[in-house]
C-alpha cells in the first residue's frame, strides 16, 4: 500500500468467502489501499475468525478501515430496542477497531422483522429532518469519528430525486457530516427518471464527498412501462461502463475526495469468470484514481467532518404519526396481490393520502418497483 495517497482505491470486503477469494489477489499484490468493511453483518457473531481480524486490524490501523451500516434504519420514525442494541454493539466495536469513519444509508427499512425489510425513501419534511439529526447525532455518539450517509437509488418521483441532495446536506449539517456518493445510484435515478448528469449532480452537496462507491446492477422489465426498463441497484453486476464514465467526471468536482470503494455481492462471484471481471473492474477503477491523482496539483487538506460543536444530547426524538404511516406503507407494499390494488390501497389509506408522501405523484412504474422489493425481501 502506498503510504499516504491523496485517495484511496478501497474494496467493500466482508466475512464472505466468494468475496474474499475474488479479492485475494488485489490483497496479495498490496493494491487494496482501504478497505469497507459492513461491521453490523457480524454483530452476532460469537467470533471472527483470527485471519479476518488481523486483516481488520492492519486497514485500521492505518486509517483506512472504512464502517459501512447496513441494518440500522436511520430514518423509521421509531427507535427500537434494536437500534438500540445496534448503537450499543457499534460502540464496542469502534472501541476494538477505530474507524476512519462511519456511514448508513438513506431511509427506513420496510418489513416488522428489523433485519428484513427494504430500504426506502421517506418525505423530505421538517420533521423527518430533526428525525434523521437526532439518529446521526447518535451514530455519531456510539462510533465517535466522522459519520456519513450514502444517496439513495430508490425514488418514487422525478420531483423526490432532485430534491434527494439538498435533504442530505441538511441531514448532514449539523454533525458536519460527509456523503457517500454512490454513482450507480445516480446512474439509476438518472435513467429511472430520465434526468440528465449535468442537471442532476449540481443538486448534490459535492462539498461533503469524501467516499464514492461504484457497483453494477440489473434491468428489470416493467409491465406498465414496457418500453423502459427499471434500473436496479442490486451488486449482482460488473460495472457498467457508464458508470466508470460518471467516476471520471464525478472526481474532479469532489475536493474532499478521500475513498473510491467497489462493491459487488459475493454470491455473484462463485466463478472464476465473475472473479476475473471483479479484479478487471478494480484495475479499471484504481487506473482512473491514478490518474485523478496525478492531476492534483495541490493536496487538499484533510477534512476532519467531526461535529464543529458537541452534538446536542437529549431524550430520543421519535415521531408517532411517521412510525404509523411507515407500518401502512410497510404492509400494503408487501402484502398487495398487485401493483393496481397497492395503487387502491395507498390512495384510500387516511394515514397516506393527501400526506407529505405525496403518492399521488408517484410513478406507476416505480410503485411497480418498490412493491417487487419489499415482497422480495419479505420472503
Amino acid at each position: 500500500m502506498q503510504a499516504n495517497p491523496a485517495i484511496c482505491s478501497a474494496l467493500a470486503c466482508n466475512l464472505d468467502v466468494d468475496i474474499l477469494s475474488a479479492a485475494l489477489p488485489l490483497l496479495a499484490e498490496g493494491r487494496v489501499e482501504a478497505v469497507e468493511w459492513s461491521f453490523d453483518t457480524l454483530f452476532w457473531t460469537e467470533q471472527m475468525p483470527d485471519w479476518f481480524s488481523e486483516l481488520l486490524r492492519t486497514y485500521s490501523a492505518g486509517n483506512r478501515l472504512l464502517g459501512h451500516g447496513v441494518f440500522f434504519s436511520l430514518l423509521s420514525g421509531r427507535l427500537s430496542p434494536e437500534q438500540q442494541q445496534w448503537l450499543s454493539q457499534l460502540r464496542k466495536v469502534a472501541a476494538e477497531l477505530p474507524f476512519a469513519h462511519i456511514t448508513e444509508h438513506f431511509g427506513f427499512f420496510t418489513g416488522q422483522n428489523f433485519h428484513s425489510g427494504a430500504p426506502l425513501p421517506v418525505p423530505y419534511t421538517p420533521a423527518t429532518l430533526r428525525l434523521g439529526q437526532d439518529r446521526l447525532s447518535r451514530l455519531y455518539e456510539a462510533c465517535r469519528c466522522p459519520v456519513g450517509l450514502e444517496n439513495l437509488a430508490f425514488a418514487y418521483s422525478l420531483d423526490e430525486v432532485k430534491r434527494h441532495g439538498e435533504f442530505l446536506d441538511k441531514l448532514l449539517e449539523p454533525v458536519n457530516g460527509f456523503l457517500i456518493l454512490d454513482l450507480h445510484n445516480l446512474y439509476c435515478q438518472l435513467h429511472n427518471f430520465s434526468v440528465s448528469y449535468e442537471e442532476l449532480i449540481r443538486l448534490y452537496p459535492l462539498h461533503r464527498v469524501r467516499e464514492i462507491h461504484i457497483s453494477g446492477g440489473s434491468w428489470e422489465p416493467s409491465a406498465l412501462a414496457p418500453e423502459q426498463k427499471v434500473r436496479r441497484d442490486t451488486h449482482d453486476q460488473g460495472v457498467p461502463e457508464e458508470v466508470f464514465q460518471l467516476l471520471q467526471r464525478t472526481m474532479p468536482q469532489c475536493p474532499r475526495l478521500r475513498f473510491v470503494v467497489l462493491e459487488q455481492l459475493g454470491n455473484s462471484l462463485r466463478t472464476e469468470e465473475n472473479r476475473a471481471r471483479f479484479r478487471l473492474d478494480f484495475g479499471r477503477m484504481e487506473t482512473l484514481v491514478q490518474e485523478h491523482r496525478a492531476s492534483l496539483t495541490v493536496s487538499a487538506a484533510e477534512q476532519a467532518f467531526l461535529p464543529l460543536q458537541p452534538p446536542r444530547r437529549g431524550p430520543v426524538l421519535e415521531d408517532p404519526a411517521l412510525h404509523e404511516q411507515q407500518q401502512h406503507l410497510s404492509r400494503i407494499l408487501e402484502t398487495a396481490p398487485s401493483v393496481a390494488e397497492a395503487r387502491q390501497l395507498l390512495h384510500t389509506c387516511p394515514q397516506l393520502s393527501a400526506t407529505a408522501w405525496k403518492i399521488e405523484q408517484w410513478e406507476p412504474y416505480m410503485l411497480e418497483t418498490a412493491v417487487g422489493i419489499a415482497q422480495k425481501w419479505k420472503k
